[in-house]
């Protein structure tokens, strides 16, 4: 029995395997080294199974260059939804991070051997309950799917829109700065309040040194009512996930 693959079908399937590839390298809860590389390749390969059907009509370029150049198109297609959906998914931890900025915590921030990046404490627990949160309410299979969509709206062999790129990572930024701080701002006020109470008691009465406590308070203030942001965070993935299947389809000009 012989056995015999058409070279253009096989050549488009291997490219969306690339743009599903470089996804599954930055964007969450697949990135960092928690998935290992081979892991993701072999998931990539499998995933592009899913919209071979879609992939089998592409145009192909026939010439080395021309081949080179779609490589490098997909690597730049599936890293830019990567990197938005990383941006949107930051927030929990930038959330977290706020806290630890005005809770005193932002001293002892630490590196993370498995993101490779620097964390604080209350920054890397929200983002390990934001990625629990994704996992268990299947946000992450949603996510996927909508990587998946978008070979039918933008499939191997056409480019993305600059301008559109621009303006979804633009429309993203906000959103994730809006969204950090909407997290943590009930936080932020009560250890506010609490700053300008232990600095109006220094002045008031500097014998008592409120200096020497400030800081000791501040922390045990924050861990007693750092649960203020938790029984927020279920309805922010879930809004945060229609986020990313929304930029993910206008990217590859689906529309919002």
């Amino acid at each position: 029995m012989t056995l015999s693959l058409a070279g253009e079908p096989l050549l488009a399937y291997l490219l969306a395997s690339v743009r599903i590839f470089t996804w599954l390298m930055i964007a969450p809860p697949f990135a960092g080294r928690t998935v290992p590389t081979q892991l993701k390749a072999v998931l990539a390969v499998a995933l592009a199974m899913a919209v071979a059907p879609i992939t089998g009509g592409a145009t192909i370029p026939d010439t080395t260059l021309g081949l080179l150049l779609e490589i490098v198109g997909q690597v730049f297609i599936g890293g830019l939804m990567g990197f938005v959906t990383m941006m949107l998914f930051s927030a929990v931890a930038a959330a977290g991070s706020i806290i630890d900025l005005f809770g005193g915590f932002a001293i002892s921030a630490a590196f993370d051997p498995l993101n490779m990046t620097m964390n604080t404490i209350m920054g890397k627990f929200h983002a390990m309950l934001a990625m629990a949160l994704l996992i268990v309410s299947g946000g992450h299979l949603l996510i996927i799917g909508g990587l998946l969509k978008t070979f039918a709206v933008l499939p191997v062999g056409e480019a993305i829109s600059v301008p559109t790129g621009a303006e979804v990572l633009t429309t993203a930024f906000g959103v994730f700065f809006v969204t950090a701080v909407q997290i943590a701002l009930p936080l932020v006020a009560v250890l506010f309040v609490a700053d300008l109470g232990l600095a109006l008691l220094t002045k008031i009465a500097p014998h008592l040194n409120a200096i020497n406590v400030m800081f000791p308070a501040k922390i045990g203030l924050t861990l007693l009512v750092v649960g203020m942001s938790f029984p927020v965070l279920p309805g922010v993935i879930d809004r945060l996930v229609e986020l990313i299947l929304q930029a993910m389809s206008t990217l590859a000009g689906g529309g919002g």
